[in-house]
């Protein structure tokens, strides 16, 4: 592929360098590292005069020092006379302070942040002309940049896994753990052809769930939790017990990103599932040493796709609903 270049940023190599083997491309030259003081340097090792570069960071690990990271290498290329420059973000950060929200202490209405506004901004400044991601957490983050943003779905890659890995699908229901995540659901639902439910949560502290109500019928079918991320894993064990108390025959998550943080590793053991599975959007090496339940799915191909694509002028909508060979 001519004019191209591809970086990786530090918080997710292997993910990059399977990008890159799918496109048939080395890895750019980039060297990062951090000053006495903690600032960060980065290095680009090759000349991006005229070339259409992309650099893969997701938002996970060290969230701030990762993206701070992004933000130089974007602005160092842009500076060095690159054509283009697209942040290939799998894990979009700060996805979930999209809006004003009364959740957390008293009287936070009307003080709080929109830290994903201020993330899109920040990409636009540093010198981003486009960004590639996945599954956001809220569809209006799109709406946050003066830039093109092509939002991927995991979706595709999703419904593959469960063919291919759990035998009774056909008798399974796909399950939102909260009602935020209906559309996600019903959209799988209707492509399986199976039915659906849903869990109403109260929440009153953040990270923590108060009460859950169970909508749908899971009696004797194998129930399939699908949502698009979990940090400490309290909504979807708390959830995992609730339908096997009504009958499910086995449980399975599947999660676009597992940030897995704090005690969510221990919640995974001692929960009542068959397998919590991922993309690979989020380093899961670690995490799997740990917990044997954890399984992962690989989305390079997606992305490497949709970087080809766009580098071809062609559209990516064709990755809405299928996965690339």
């Amino acid at each position: 592929m001519p004019n191209i270049v591809l970086f990786s940023g530090s918080s997710h190599h292997d993910l990059s360098q399977r990008v890159a083997d799918r496109l048939g491309l080395e890895l750019g030259k980039v060297v990062t590292k951090k000053f006495s003081n903690q600032e960060t340097s980065v290095e680009i090792g090759e000349s991006v005069r005229g070339e259409d570069v992309y650099i893969i960071q997701s938002g996970c690990g060290e969230i701030n020092d990762n993206l701070m990271e992004l933000l130089i290498m974007i602005n160092a290329c842009k500076i060095a006379s690159s054509s283009r420059v697209t942040a290939v973000i799998p894990c979009f950060p700060y996805a979930r302070q999209d809006k004003k929200d009364k959740k957390g202490s008293v009287e936070r209405w009307s003080r709080a942040p929109i830290s994903a506004k201020l993330v899109a901004n920040m990409l636009s400044v540093a010198g981003a002309d486009h960004i590639i991601t996945m599954d956001l957490h809220a569809s209006q983050i799109q709406g946050f940049f003066d830039i093109p943003v092509d939002n991927l779905y995991a979706e595709p890659a999703v419904l593959q896994w469960i063919k291919e890995n759990i035998m009774e699908w056909r008798n399974c229901i796909i399950v939102s753990p909260d009602a935020g995540g209906a559309k996600r659901v019903t959209s799988i639902a209707d492509r399986l052809n199976v039915e659906f439910a849903l869990i109403h949560k109260e929440r009153k502290k953040a990270n923590e769930v108060d009460r859950m109500v169970l909508v749908g019928d899971v009696k004797d079918r194998v129930a399939i939790l699908v949502d698009d991320m979990a940090d400490t894993c309290g909504t979807i064990c708390h959830a995992a017990d609730k339908l096997i108390s009504a009958g499910a025959t086995k449980v399975y998550a599947i999660l676009t990103h597992g940030i897995f943080s704090g005690p969510a590793i221990s919640r995974i053991n001692n929960a009542s599932f068959e397998a919590v599975v991922v993309t690979n959007t989020i380093p899961q090496e670690e995490k799997m040493k740990h917990c044997p339940k954890i399984q992962f799915i690989d989305i390079s191909m997606i992305l490497a796709e949709a970087i080809r694509r766009t580098h071809n002028g062609e559209s990516v909508s064709y990755l809405f609903s299928h996965v690339p060979l």
